[in-house]
């Protein structure tokens, strides 16, 4: 197996994780953005949070969040509630509704990338274990 270079190796997997957010994003279905979904995920994980905090950990601006926040609440997936810290600001939680659908789009990805990994030998399996180590690791967040 030749050795690339760092450069063409970072293309090859920024093309590759691209199609296969695209491909996961297809087979969720669903009628929300991917920077809702991504959005409601965070709440789900690190709520509650203010506005400021989301758009923090989504690095996106305030305005963004707001209406993002805005849409998710419309659709019963997220709910806002006074912050008893700052009376000023709010925090942001995830909904029973918003649970449900996180959970059966996952569900529904994963079933994808089962099958299709099904299909692979196990000498393949392996490797691409091995390689989601990696790309774990490798993204970690330094925080």
């Amino acid at each position: 197996m030749r050795t690339i270079s760092p450069a063409d190796l970072a293309a090859r997997l920024r093309l590759g994780i691209t199609r296969t957010a695209r491909r996961l994003r297809q087979e969720a279905g669903g009628s929300l953005s991917p920077s809702q979904i991504a959005a409601l995920a965070t709440v789900e994980r690190h709520g509650p949070l203010t506005p400021s905090e989301l758009a923090q950990r989504e690095r996106v601006q305030r305005p963004t969040v707001t209406r993002v926040l805005a849409r998710l609440e419309d659709a019963g997936l997220a709910e806002r509630a006074g912050d008893p810290a700052d009376r000023r600001s709010s925090l942001v939680t995830i909904t029973a509704d918003g649970r449900a659908l996180l959970a059966a789009q996952r569900t529904r990805k994963d079933a994808y990338l089962a099958r299709r990994l099904e299909a692979l030998d196990a000498a393949d399996r392996a490797t691409l274990e091995r390689a989601a180590e990696l790309l774990e690791r490798l993204l970690e967040d330094p925080e």
